[in-house]
């Protein structure tokens, strides 16, 4: 599927009457990070999963404009159409909150409901050892979150990825996860992962404007030992949007990854609610 000339990849699963769609994260990794949600959810409904642009089997576009947000929106947009989507439910997470926002308050007729799972969005502080980091100083030495930094991506791009996944999982015995994430990344470049920091962001007003204009069923979920987003962020997104809120205990920032079989219980549960096959709940957590 291309759009002005850019194509990106996916893949349908399944043969459910109703879509779930697994939107991509940022382009430091791709589809393959939903491989525990894609056989039991194409089970009960058709799965749709695309690579971002940067990553897996799409292209890699140099501009920084080709990886902003609206762009994004745009290519989603047109891959529903493409495989006769009128209406799904989506999930997405930490970086894809920003597009999955826009879609669903720009387009909520196209949308049942929407998973925002620890959501990348300007809600509440960073957590503190991420601050006080320059992306563009060029450093004798990169430590800690230090290494969120573009020269260090050049030189040891390996060494990057390995620190930041071991953030996204903070649960012990996660070494598969971590191995696997390394590997999926390894197929993208620190060059896409610079354009993607500086291509044009939601500006703050226009995050909570956009999230004003919310009216679809919502799920946020909040790991506990999150290691990438603090973890007020969930209730601060259930505060502005009225969102159903899913805390859960000891987990990290991919719930999905290394607590499947929980994780994905619940997204069916609110995909089959916003679906109208089960009757809403109230708010809670998950122990």
């Amino acid at each position: 599927m291309e759009l002005r000339g850019i194509a990106v990849a996916y893949e349908v699963f399944g043969e459910g009457e109703e879509t779930v769609l697994l939107l991509p994260p940022w382009a430091i990794i791709h589809s393959r990070f939903w491989k525990a949600q894609v056989p039991y959810l194409a089970r009960h409904f058709r799965v749709v999963t695309f690579d971002p642009r940067g990553n897996g089997r799409s292209d890699r576009p140099p501009r920084p404009a080709e990886y902003a947000v609206p762009v994004e929106a745009e290519h989603t947009l047109m891959l529903l159409d493409e495989v006769n989507v009128e209406r799904c439910v989506m999930i997405a997470h930490c970086g894809a909150a920003p597009l999955a926002l826009l879609l669903a308050a720009d387009h909520p007729e196209r949308f049942a409901g929407a998973v925002f799972m620890s959501p990348a969005l300007p809600l509440t502080p960073p957590l503190p050892e991420r601050t006080g980091f320059d992306f563009d100083a060029d450093l004798a030495e990169y430590e800690g979150w230090g290494k969120a930094n573009r020269h260090h991506w050049q030189r040891d791009f390996r060494d990057y990825l390995e620190f930041f996944f071991s953030r996204c999982f903070t649960e012990a015995h996660s070494t598969k996860q971590v191995e696997d994430c390394v590997a999926w990344g390894l197929e993208g470049s620190p060059e896409t992962l610079v354009a993607t920091i500086e291509a044009p962001d939601l500006e703050r007003d226009e995050v909570y404007e956009l999230l004003g204009r919310l009216d679809i069923p919502l799920l946020v979920t909040q790991g506990d030992q999150d290691g990438l987003i603090p973890p007020d962020r969930g209730a601060a997104f259930a505060g502005l949007t009225g969102a159903r809120l899913i805390e859960l205990k000891d987990a990290g920032h991919c719930p999905h990854a290394r607590h499947p079989v929980k994780f994905n219980l619940l997204i069916r549960e609110f995909a089959e609610r916003c679906f109208g096959t089960l009757p809403s709940p109230s708010a809670g957590s998950a122990r």
